[in-house]
């Protein structure tokens, strides 16, 4: 099965996420590629992205991970249901709760990279594990619970 990015199918009420919204300017722009398992994602730090010299701010981090997760989720759930990403209904997801480990410092100056996984998909809930890697080690982990938007045509 060939990638998708997760972020594509949003609709524009939550492409304005200022860590994957496609439609925020000024925004990280993160792109989660499902590939029917799992979703991967890079991000490139810049310079000014410091929290010492040499050293990726830590709620950037947790930022990547928690936009990541939630596109994964939803990417998870489409699955569980034999949908494409994107089909209508579209799903959409928040963050209920957000784990991040700190396992090391991340350098600045490599590219990051993440993947993410489903631990558990329910019909509202999807709990979604994840790991950044910096030069492959792994710098971070995350554990999500991503819930579910109700489409507001139908619950106003």
């Amino acid at each position: 099965m060939t990638s998708v990015v997760v972020q594509d199918s949003y609709p524009d009420d939550v492409a304005v996420c200022y860590g994957c919204g496609r439609l925020n300017a000024d925004g990280l722009h993160i792109q989660t590629h499902w590939d029917g398992r799992e979703g991967r994602a890079t991000f490139h730090p810049q310079p000014f992205h410091l929290a010492v010299t040499g050293v990726v701010y830590g709620g950037l981090l947790a930022s990547l991970v928690d936009c990541h997760s939630v596109g994964t989720a939803a990417a998870a759930r489409y699955a569980a249901d034999g949908r494409r990403v994107g089909s209508e209904p579209v799903l959409r997801y928040v963050t209920g709760m957000l784990q991040v480990s700190y396992l090391a410092p991340t350098p600045i100056g490599v590219p990051l990279t993440l993947r993410a996984w489903p631990v558990e998909v329910g019909e509202r809930k999807v709990v979604v594990d994840c790991e950044l890697s910096a030069d492959g080690t792994v710098t971070v982990t995350g554990h999500t619970i991503a819930v579910r938007l109700r489409d507001p045509a139908q619950h106003p």
